[in-house]
């Protein structure tokens, strides 16, 4: 049954499906247990709490399981807060230790307490030792869960050590290498235990590390130069090389998507959030989206300002020729101005544009936006021409346009790269932000040049 249907049909007979006493509610549930973890995950994230607690715990415990870790952490500490002690050991046991990190980083002192007091010891020990690392830094994403292998290992040896440790531990391609003090040492491939003889020794066969990450490294900087190098693992390592840890690609993927939402946040001139959408709090989301949009608000009285002191002039040449074409200015200012921000913080987030490349960038951007502006200002021109045969009139929207469109790409492309130097995140000063900026430069650039022009040819006749 397809999920979506199935969700509607459990919605409408949710008593019988709580209770399971009717055959229809029992055949509910049993279709409902054979989905994907994270279709259940999806349904129950979207049923009240007290529904969500009563067939959460009817689940299977290996279902359970499943789905718990396919909740988002606030899902994860719901469910927490109501089962018992047993089922607690049960679905914690399921999670891996980077896992259990990002969960635990989000409860009260009191509840980390008691949970912590459930996990193992040595599973304690590991989210004690990730919890003081910085959550956005390579300490704070890496997996524990992976086998080292000693130097000293044969290839017999290591395969017999994969064979009883594999279904406790992460397997990867790449399987790391230590000596004796546990530094890192390099790797081999896990299909070259097949190929070499049982006998042979890893140091005769092993690989250097060409990227090896430090635990306080930020998880942005290490994603960009895992895609550059093309790695699907690296290693992770403290002080004196010691072995800590990986960062798989899976990690990886959430990284990026990571980044990714928080540049979209921050070039919409929010903060991001933490959780989904509907699981933040209604008030703030209304702080968090008001507050900026009443400063940007308040900022354009500045564009207020500026049309009073040049009403005059603006109103009045030729039937108000310059006012009808204000909207059109600031608005090529703003466009052009977003479009080189967007190229020059996607190109910082992937690592294409560094501080070995950027003055390249600025040349090829500067000649772009020359090129822009003089296309944009000729066609500027000739539409005021045609429909008002205004020869001052379009001559100053023209060179109006040309001057805008530089000022926004100059602007849009070194703000960016001053605000990361700065250690500022270059996405705040796109979207809203620059748009505002820009329709006040837009606008006071059109009036200084309308009012130069006519000033001037005023006089000159």
């Amino acid at each position: 049954m397809i999920p979506e249907k199935l969700f509607s049909e459990i919605r409408d007979h949710i008593k019988d499906v709580m209770s399971q006493r009717s055959a229809l509610g029992a055949s509910l549930w049993q279709e409902l247990i054979k989905l994907h973890p994270a279709d259940i995950a999806s349904f129950f994230s979207e049923l009240p709490e007290e529904q969500f607690k009563k067939l959460f715990v009817e689940l299977p415990s290996e279902i359970s399981c499943s789905v718990f870790r396919e909740f988002s952490e606030s899902m994860q500490s719901l469910a927490l807060s109501f089962l018992n002690d047993t089922q607690r050991s049960g679905v914690l046991a399921c999670l891996t230790t980077d896992e259990l990190t990002d969960l635990f980083e989000n409860l009260s002192d009191e509840d980390l307490k008691r949970y912590l007091n459930l996990l193992h010891k040595t599973d304690r020990e590991k989210v004690l030792s990730l919890l003081k690392f910085d959550p956005q830094s390579a300490g704070g994403i890496m997996d524990t869960d992976v086998i080292p292998l000693s130097d000293q290992f044969t290839v017999q040896k290591s395969i017999h050590l994969i064979q009883r440790l594999q279904v406790h531990k992460e397997l990867h391609r790449k399987l790391f290498v230590i000596n004796k003090e546990k530094q890192l040492v390099g790797f081999i491939y896990l299909e070259e235990l097949v190929l070499q003889k049982p006998e042979t020794s890893l140091q005769s066969f092993m690989h250097q590390n060409e990227f090896v990450v430090q635990a306080e490294e930020d998880q942005q900087s290490i994603a960009q130069r895992m895609m550059h190098y093309n790695l699907n693992i690296v290693p992770v390592v403290g002080e004196n090389n010691f072995f800590l840890g990986v960062i798989p690609s899976t990690t990886l993927v959430d990284i990026i998507e990571e980044e990714s939402a928080e540049d979209v946040y921050r070039m919409s001139a929010m903060s991001p959030i933490k959780g989904t959408y509907l699981e933040t709090p209604f008030f703030t989301q209304l702080y968090q989206r008001a507050y900026i949009l009443i400063a940007l608000m308040l900022a354009q009285s500045v564009s207020s300002a500026i049309l009073k002191t040049n009403k005059t002039l603006l109103a009045g040449v030729a039937g108000g020729i310059l006012l009808q074409f204000v909207t059109m200015l600031i608005s090529t200012g703003g466009n052009a101005s977003s479009q080189t921000s967007a190229v020059i913080i996607q190109g910082m987030a992937s690592g294409e544009i560094n501080d070995s490349n950027v003055r390249r960038f600025f040349r090829r951007e500067f000649a772009l936006a020359g090129g822009i502006a003089v296309i944009l200002g000729i066609t500027a021109f000739s539409r005021v021409y045609i429909t008002n045969r205004h020869l001052l009139g379009s001559i100053a929207v023209g060179c109006s346009v040309l001057c805008i469109v530089l000022v926004s790409i100059f602007i849009g492309s070194t703000i960016p790269v001053l605000l990361r130097r700065l250690n500022i995140d270059p996405a705040y000063w796109a979207g809203p932000v620059l748009a505002t900026v820009m329709d006040i430069l837009g606008l006071f650039i059109y009036c200084t040049i309308a009012h130069a022009i006519f000033s001037y040819f005023t006089n000159f006749s």
